[in-house]
């Protein structure tokens, strides 16, 4: 590879060093699985913090009338714009994370990260499709098939590899030394 291009455009050089990456295994994508759902539950607890907040805040303006309910609880149990707003948090947590990284914080944790198969990163449409067609995870186990990819990634046209240390640790393209030709990364 010529090294003038990997000063040039270092995005590029990066993409390429992604590609040689295996693809993900069952157990990894579930390790992956598990460590997001503790961090989304923390994110939706938060969103429900505020929810109530703000029916509190609402029905104390006069906006809404809890009366005919035993308490917030009860009110947002039965609110469909409730529902959609959790929906909408689950929605931006994945897509904010795989399309600006490639990587949730489960995905981070296990060194896996979701990308086009040149190395860049997912769009916001890809991860829509991803979400849509995961059935909450059984999509992976597709996977189970060597060398195929989950349900989900073949219908995002997307895939998610293994990273090694080095690139798993790389925080941006400050500091980019670890690339130099003279010390060779391998997947």
């Amino acid at each position: 590879m010529d090294t003038s291009n990997q000063i040039k455009n270092p995005k590029l050089a990066l993409q390429e060093k992604y590609q040689g990456c295996p693809r993900a295994n069952l157990f990894k994508r579930l390790g992956a699985y598990i460590y997001d759902l503790f961090a989304l539950v923390a994110v939706l607890m938060l969103s429900v913090i505020v929810a109530i907040l703000v029916v509190m805040l609402s029905d104390k303006v006069g906006l809404i009338d809890l009366t005919a309910y035993q308490d917030v609880a009860d009110y947002l149990s039965q609110s469909n714009v409730f529902v959609a707003y959790l929906v909408f948090i689950i929605v931006a947590f994945y897509a904010y994370f795989w399309t600006k990284g490639g990587q949730t914080i489960g995905m981070k944790a296990w060194r896996l990260r979701v990308q086009n198969s040149d190395g860049s990163n997912i769009s916001f449409t890809q991860s829509l499709i991803r979400m849509a067609t995961s059935a909450f995870g059984l999509g992976n186990l597709l996977v189970l098939f060597r060398g195929r990819n989950a349900f989900q990634d073949l219908w995002a046209e997307c895939e998610v590899i293994v990273l090694t240390k080095e690139l798993s640790n790389w925080k941006g393209f400050k500091g980019m030394g670890f690339m130099d030709e003279d010390k060779k990364i391998k997947c």
